[in-house]
């Protein structure tokens, strides 16, 4: 049984086998929890990311950690707000899928996601919050044997943990 847990913490600091970077297309560093998780990696992780010539929105890809103490990094990116014109909800839901896919092709026992797509790419908190509590119940229901034994999500802040702990008891 997978344990889903909400918490406020710096998700560079967690010793988990992985974090998901809220990366951009290019994956070479940006600004929120992209940049802080480029910083504390170091430059390695740069010289990795280089070479995996960027990322679609909704799509994931792995790299190692180096200076963090996770293991892995899951770099997704996700989409920019568009009045939820332009599909921005099912590439959600895409980031979290893959991102998890990752996490079980590689026999992770525990990953951390941040609130992807909410900072300056704009998504609206309480839907976002949504979509990732249900694309990952959605996911351990239709893979039940993932070996994921915790996924975590990691708020920055109060508001965003009081969301997520409502949205994640509602579900």
């Amino acid at each position: 049984m997978t344990e889903i847990k909400v918490i406020k913490e710096d998700i560079t600091e967690l010793t988990v086998d992985a974090i998901v970077n809220a990366a951009n297309t290019s994956l070479l560093g940006g600004g929120g929890v992209d940049g802080a998780i480029h910083r504390k990696a170091g430059p390695k992780l740069l010289a990795e990311c280089r070479e995996l010539n960027g990322c679609n929105v909704g799509e994931a890809k792995l790299t190692k950690g180096y200076n963090l103490p996770s293991s892995y990094v899951i770099h997704t990116v996700g989409p920019m707000w568009a009045g939820g014109m332009k599909n921005e909800a099912e590439k959600l839901m895409n980031c979290y899928r893959n991102s998890l896919t990752i996490a079980k092709d590689h026999n992770l026992k525990s990953i951390a996601f941040p609130a992807i797509s909410t900072g300056i790419y704009g998504f609206p908190l309480e839907d976002a919050t949504e979509i990732a509590i249900t694309a990952t119940k959605q996911f351990l229901v239709e893979n039940p044997h993932t070996g994921i034994e915790t996924i975590l999500f990691v708020c920055f802040d109060d508001r965003t943990k009081n969301i997520y702990d409502k949205k994640i008891n509602k579900n």
